[in-house]
């Protein structure tokens, strides 16, 4: 099911016994774009301080009652290693979380969670038997690139034949946590209307300009399905698309 990122904004966290706090954000990895990490604001349980959550914790989304299932105690969550939310993050740092949760990492295989296509960790005893078998050097400590989508809305959509509109939202797949279309909105040049652009048309990010660049024209984004969100109620959640 496709998910708004920013209708996620808010949603309450439930761990196995208790809330743990509500979504603060989302930090994807821009080589895959993939969302690695839920930031979770723990609010006065655990007060100035925030968590990093992977998808390979979370389950199911309730739309309803606003809510992200999190298959991890509160004590869990509280002992976890500290990683300082400010971007960028220490692959070094990242490899302690995964081993703490006894995770396979996900920058570990061909896939886009390693082995796999979904996030899903394997059943491993605890604690860990043995160390991690990669190793982090100072080249993995430059290959990470992880960004907050946060950071895109708002910026300025670049087509082959010049500026078509802005990113409005981003709408990722809840069960490989991948994005999957950039929400468009073409501004002027269809009164508004919002448009849904692939994430395989995506050529670059230029962070510094505050660009993406796609290799679509602007008559090929303006032939893209149409994107309307409808609704906050649960059987109604769904993004819906509409040639």
């Amino acid at each position: 099911m496709l998910r708004s990122v920013k209708q996620l904004h808010g949603y309450k966290l439930g761990a196995l016994d208790g809330e743990i706090g509500h979504v603060r954000g989302f930090y994807f990895d821009e080589k895959d774009w993939v969302i690695r990490y839920l930031v979770a604001d723990t609010g006065s349980w655990m007060p100035e301080r925030e968590v990093l959550i992977s998808p390979y914790a979370l389950g199911s989304i309730y739309a309803g009652g606003k809510l992200i299932e999190v298959k991890l105690t509160r004590e869990k969550v509280e002992n976890s290693p500290a990683i300082d939310t400010a971007l960028p993050i220490a692959r070094q740092h990242e490899s302690d979380y995964y081993r703490y949760y006894n995770w396979p990492v996900y920058w570990g295989g061909p896939g886009i969670w390693g082995l796999g296509p979904l996030p899903v960790a394997p059943p491993l005893p605890e604690p860990p038997a043995k160390e991690p078998q990669e190793s982090v050097t100072t080249s993995d400590e430059g290959k990470t690139q992880i960004r907050n989508t946060q950071e895109l809305i708002g910026y300025t959509v670049q087509a082959i034949d010049g500026d078509i509109g802005h990113v409005e939202d981003l709408l990722l797949d809840d069960e490989s946590w991948s994005i999957r279309f950039l929400v468009v909105t073409t501004g002027h040049w269809w009164s508004g209307k919002n448009v849904l652009v692939p994430r395989q048309s995506i050529e670059r990010v230029s962070w510094e300009e505050s660009k993406v660049f796609v290799n679509l024209t602007r008559t090929a984004i303006q032939n893209e399905p149409k994107y309307e969100y409808t609704g906050p109620n649960a059987d109604d959640h769904d993004p819906r698309v509409f040639r």
